[in-house]
C-alpha cells in the first residue's frame, strides 16, 4: 500500500510533509542490476566473517537500504519499524517527545522548528538551532533517528540538550521534560475585526478543524471583516489535508498538480466551485522559512489565483512528494515519486514562495536572510532535486520591511501586524507596502559575522567530540594501515 507525503523534515518522532499511500510496484529485473547485488552479498559476507567485532547482519542490511535511498535526495528513506510506527503515529498528531521537527546537517541535528505548545517551544528553542549532545553524550555524527530515539522517552522524564545558535558566543544547555505531544493542528480567534486561524501542521483532521474553526469565528462576529491564515513554522502534513485546507476559500479552480517522472503521469487537484466560506472577504496568509511542503501548497494555490496576499518571508522550498510504500511487517519505503506544482504551473522546489510583502519578525531574523551562511532551506542541501524549470532561490538580500526601533518583538508580532494592515486595506497589498510600518536595515547592519562565527562554533563543537577517539588512536593508526592484510 502506498500513501502521498508532502513534507520530509525528520521529527521528534519524525516529519511530516506532504503523503500519500501507494502499491508496490512490480520489479523488472535486471541482469546487471543482480550481478550488483551478488557483489553486495559478497560484501556482507566478507564484513560478517572477518570484521573485528561480531555485526548484526539485520542491522547492516538496515543500513544499506537508509544509505541507498538517503543518496537519492534529503526526503527519501528505508522506515524500519520504530521508524514507520512514528511517522504513522506523526500523521495522526500525537505522540511522545519533545516537540522539536528536525533534521540532519553535517553529522549534526539541526531544528526545523518547534511544534507548537510543547516543551521545546515554551523552552524558546528556535529554528536553525544545532543540537550537539543529549545529557552530556554527543550526538555528533550519528544517525537523525538515533538521535530522535534519544530524545524521546517516557512522559515527565528530564533530558537536557546542549544547543549551539547563530548569535550566542558559547553552546548552552536547555533542560526539558518530555511528555505525550498531542499536536493541536488549528488554533483561533479574533484580531480586532478579523478572524485569525493557526495552522501548526497537516494531519489527518486539519482541513475539517480549519472548517469548523472558521465557521465559528464567521457565526460568533458576523461583521467579522477578514482572515489572517498563520502558516509560519508550518512544516507541512498530509497532501489531502491542504488541499481540503485550500478548497475552503476558492471558487473552484487548481489547488495543485502533481508530476511524476513520466511526462504522462499528472493528477490534478481541484477545488469544489462556490467553496468559499469567507464569500470573497479579503485574506493574508502568513509565510516564514519554516513553512514548508503542504503548507505551500496552501499558500501557492491562494497566492496563483489572486485570493490572499502573502506576508512574511520566503518559504522553505520543499516541492517533491513523496509515496509511502507498505513493505508488510511494519516497515516501509519513502520515496520521492513527483514534483508538485502550483495552479500557475510553477515548481517551488528549492525556490519556495516569494511573499507579495516581505517582512522579517526582527532585525536578527533580516540577517538571517541577508546571510548565504545562515541560510536553512530545501536549496541548502547538497543532494535536493533541482527545480524543474532550472529556477534558483532568490540570492541574501537585505528584507524590504523590519520592525522599526520602537517596536517591542517581545511582546507584540510584526508580521502579524503588517498583516492586518493589508486587510485594513482591503487586501490591497501593494497600499499596504507604499505605507510601511517598518525600516530596511542598512547594508552595514546585515554584515555576516554571525554567521562566520556561529559555523566556527560548530566546527569547534565537532573537533572538541571527536578529541577523545583521536588521543585513544593515539600514534597506532600508521602502523595498524602497513600491517593490513589483503584478503583474497
Amino acid at each position: 500500500m502506498k500513501n502521498i507525503y508532502l513534507g520530509g523534515i525528520a521529527a521528534v518522532a519524525l516529519s511530516i510533509g506532504a503523503v500519500a499511500y501507494a502499491n508496490q510496484p512490480v520489479l523488472s529485473p535486471r541482469s546487471d542490476t543482480y550481478q550488483q547485488l551478488e557483489l553486495f552479498g559478497d560484501v556482507l559476507a566478507i564484513v560478517q566473517q572477518d570484521y573485528v567485532v561480531k555485526v548484526d547482519s539485520k542491522k547492516l542490511i538496515n543500513a544499506a537500504l537508509q544509505g541507498m535511498l538517503a543518496s537519492l535526495d534529503p526526503h527519501s528513506n528505508y522506515l524500519s519499524g520504530e521508524d514507520y510506527s512514528d511517522l504513522k503515529e506523526k500523521t495522526k498528531g500525537k505522540y511522545g517527545g519533545i516537540g522539536l521537527e528536525v533534521t540532519s546537517e553535517d553529522g549534526a541535528v539541526k531544528v526545523v522548528s518547534p511544534i507548537d505548545d510543547t516543551p521545546a517551544q515554551k523552552a524558546g528553542m528556535q529554528t536553525g538551532d544545532y543540537i550537539t549532545a543529549i545529557d552530556g553524550t554527543s550526538i555528533l555524527g550519528i544517525p537523525l533517528n538515533d538521535a530522535v530515539n534519544k530524545m524521546k522517552g517516557d512522559p515527565d522524564t528530564k533530558l537536557t540538550i546542549t544547543v549551539v545558535r547563530s548569535g550566542k558566543p558559547e553552546p548552552f544547555d536547555v533542560t526539558l521534560t518530555r511528555e505525550i505531544i498531542t499536536v493541536k493542528s488549528v488554533k483561533y480567534h479574533m484580531e480586532g475585526d478579523d478572524g485569525y486561524i493557526r495552522i501548526a501542521s497537516f494531519s489527518e483532521n486539519t482541513a475539517a478543524e480549519t472548517k469548523a474553526a472558521l465557521a465559528d469565528l464567521m457565526a460568533k462576529n458576523p461583521k467579522m471583516k477578514g482572515l489572517v491564515l498563520d502558516l509560519r513554522n508550518n512544516p507541512g502534513g498530509l497532501l489531502e489535508q491542504s488541499v481540503g485546507v485550500a478548497d475552503l476559500f476558492l471558487n473552484g479552480g487548481e489547488v495543485v498538480s502533481q508530476r511524476g517522472r513520466n511526462p504522462d503521469d499528472i493528477i490534478r487537484y481541484q477545488a469544489h466551485a462556490n467553496g468559499d466560506m469567507l464569500k470573497g472577504k479579503p485574506m493574508v496568509v502568513l509565510v516564514n522559512p519554516g513553512t514548508a511542503s503542504a503548507a505551500e501548497i496552501v499558500s501557492g494555490a491562494l497566492q496563483d489565483q489572486h485570493r490572499a496576499a502573502i506576508v512574511g518571508l520566503t518559504t522553505f522550498g520543499k516541492g517533491s512528494v513523496q509515496s509511502v510504500i507498505d513493505l508488510g511487517d511494519n516497515r516501509a519505503v519513502k520515496l520521492t515519486t513527483a514534483r508538485y506544482y502550483t495552479p500557475s504551473g510553477r515548481s517551488i522546489q528549492k525556490t519556495g514562495i516569494e511573499p507579495d510583502l516581505e517582512v522579517a519578525q526582527t532585525k536578527e531574523q533580516a540577517k538571517y536572510i541577508a546571510s548565504s551562511a545562515m541560510q536553512y532551506t530545501e536549496a541548502a542541501y547538497a543532494n535536493a532535486l533541482d527545480a524543474d524549470e532550472g529556477k534558483v532561490r532568490r540570492s541574501p538580500h537585505a528584507v524590504q520591511e523590519v520592525p522599526p526601533d520602537n517596536f517591542d518583538t517581545k511582546t507584540g508580532d510584526f508580521e502579524l501586524t503588517r498583516a492586518l494592515d493589508v486587510l485594513a486595506d482591503n487586501g490591497d497589498v501593494k497600499l499596504a507596502a507604499a505605507h510601511p510600518r517598518g525600516v530596511k536595515m542598512a547594508d552595514s547592519e546585515l554584515v555576516d559575522q554571525p554567521g562566520a562565527r556561529f559555523k566556527k562554533m560548530l566546527n569547534d563543537a565537532k573537533a572538541k567530540a571527536s578529541a577523545p577517539a583521536a588521543a585513544a588512536a593515539g600514534t597506532s593508526s600508521s602502523a595498524a594501515s602497513s600491517s593490513s592484510a589483503v584478503k583474497k
